[in-house]
Formats: structure tokens, C-alpha cells, sequence
């Protein structure tokens, strides 16, 4: 498994407006949602916006995580379900919300277990595309994204001296 050429730092102003826009498009669909479905850990700050943007008070986790090493994908494990009753209704009426959508596996699990709910993310690269209803920005599959909360401040090397990212 190569590592991504492309570096896309996202700052916390720039993920507010992205998130914020990613509402506005929401908001577009006429449609309503009585909860939220957020994929954790990544879907958890998009889902805080959303919620107030939308004014969508019931917000519950899914955790879907791989176990790998560093060249293979493994097998994907939910490590916490949606509640019953969400459940239930295959997700009717019911916004999932992410970060982003890479490959689409995380996707295409937690699409399984609520196909009638609507799908959001941010970003979106085109293997994992396909299964988002609305998202914001199309990123290049071969881009990193730096989310703001796994960034610090640090001093950046001028491009010019060879620095890519």
C-alpha cells in the first residue's frame, strides 16, 4: 500500500464553513430527520454542526472499526450498534453523518444496517462516493485530509525548499 502524494490540511475555521455548507445543502433536500446517526470518532464535530444547524435534537453513535497492520485492511468489527429503535426503522427519517467517505467500507456497513437513512459526510473521495447522498467537497482518492483535531501548530518548511505538503 503506497502513502497518499496528496496532503489537504483542513483548519477548524475552514471545517466550521465546510460543515456549515454541507448543513445549507441538507436543508436544500426539503427532507427532515428526526435523529442523527454519527459515525465515530470522525463524525462526531460534523454531527455537533449539524445538529445545531438542522436542530436536530437525538444524536446516536455508530463505531465501526478495521483491525489491520500496515499493508493489509482487515476485517471490519462494529464495536458499538445504532439503538433498537433506530434500528428498526431501517433508519427512516434518520441523517448519518461522517467526515469523510474513503474507500466506502465504513459506508457500505453502516448503509446495510440503515438503508432508508440519508447519508452525509464532508468529504468525499470517488471510491466511497457512491454511497453518500449529500456531501460537500470531492477530494482526489489519492489525498490525505489533515483533519483540524488531528493537527497541532508547528513551524511549516517554505515549499521552496522542497517541502510537498
Amino acid at each position: 500500500m503506497s502513502m497518499p502524494e496528496k496532503a489537504f490540511p483542513v483548519s477548524w475555521d475552514q471545517f466550521h464553513r465546510d460543515a456549515r455548507a454541507l448543513s445549507w445543502r441538507l436543508s436544500g433536500t426539503g427532507e427532515t430527520w428526526n435523529a442523527i446517526v454519527c459515525i465515530t470518532r470522525g463524525g462526531l464535530v460534523p454531527a455537533a454542526i449539524l445538529a445545531r444547524e438542522l436542530n436536530i435534537k437525538r444524536i446516536d453513535t455508530v463505531c465501526v472499526a478495521s483491525y489491520h497492520d500496515y499493508t493489509t485492511q482487515g476485517e471490519m468489527q462494529i464495536l458499538k450498534d445504532v439503538h433498537p429503535d433506530i434500528l428498526e426503522t431501517e433508519g427512516e427519517g434518520v441523517l448519518i453523518v461522517d467526515d469523510l467517505t474513503d474507500t466506502g467500507k465504513t459506508a457500505g456497513i453502516v448503509r446495510a444496517m440503515l438503508p432508508k437513512g440519508h447519508f452525509a459526510t464532508v468529504y468525499a473521495k470517488p471510491k466511497g462516493r457512491p454511497l453518500v447522498d449529500t456531501f460537500v467537497t470531492e477530494v482526489s482518492q489519492d489525498t490525505w485530509i489533515y483533519f483540524p483535531w488531528d493537527m497541532g501548530f508547528t513551524y511549516q518548511e517554505p515549499i521552496s525548499n522542497g517541502h510537498k505538503g
